[in-house]
């Protein structure tokens, strides 16, 4: 018999296989430096076709979302990543405290920045907010991992924070990463420092000004200080 879950997921494949364009598959796969494969389903056209899928009378229980996302990032093509992200969107206000675990999942896993900036500031973000009791000690570990992309999404999951930014624990994070040379965490740096400069110019400013950064991130994170 099948599941409720089987099914949810057999019926995407279907629809997305039926929609794929080897034309733009091509193009996608040569813009993602060759990392993975595409069904060549432009963004606007995924969205449409994935729009039935989303819809909260159609969305399987919570307790599905697991099984689902981990099948969906499992398939081959990207475009599957894409929709098991906006999948588990939908749930982010009910997140239960063991739903870290997919959100660690999905950022080690397939790994590059398309998915994981999404993952770091519309899922961790909000689950540290649900969750407040659980973000040091994730983000200590996510820090000491070596893995780039659990340390970019500590950087980045207070991005759309604003007034609610920790900025003590921001500059923390940066300062125990600003060494690595790596460019997606010096760019990273930047866009959190840039992005902060909109709430606290001054704030960030005196940073830039005392802290040992990157020639990457001083100048993503100055673009609008004058």
């Amino acid at each position: 018999m099948t599941s409720d879950s089987d099914k949810y997921i057999s019926t995407l494949i279907n629809v997305f296989n039926k929609n794929r364009n080897n034309k733009i598959a091509t193009g996608q796969k040569n813009y993602m430096r060759n990392q993975f494969d595409f069904l060549g389903i432009s963004s606007p056209v995924r969205k449409e076709l994935q729009k039935p899928f989303l819809q909260k009378k159609y969305l399987p229980g919570i307790e599905q979302i697991e099984l689902i996302t981990r099948e969906l990032w499992n398939q081959p093509q990207r475009e599957f990543q894409y929709f098991a992200q906006e999948f588990v969107y939908q749930y982010r206000k009910k997140f239960e405290k063991k739903h870290i675990k997919l959100l660690e999942y999905m950022i080690s896993h397939k790994s590059w920045w398309d998915t994981v900036d999404f993952i770091a500031t519309k899922l961790a973000g909000n689950y540290f907010i649900l969750y407040p009791e659980k973000r040091n000690k994730y983000i200590d570990k996510w820090i000491k991992s070596g893995n780039i992309w659990l340390q970019r999404s500590s950087i980045l999951f207070q991005l759309k924070y604003k007034e609610q930014t920790d900025f003590e624990l921001l500059s923390s994070i940066i300062r125990q990463l600003n060494h690595t040379d790596e460019f997606f965490i010096d760019k990273a740096i930047g866009w959190a420092l840039r992005e902060y400069s909109k709430t606290n110019p001054g704030k960030v400013k005196e940073f830039i000004a005392n802290t040992q950064l990157s020639k990457l991130s001083i100048k993503e994170g100055s673009k609008y200080l004058k």
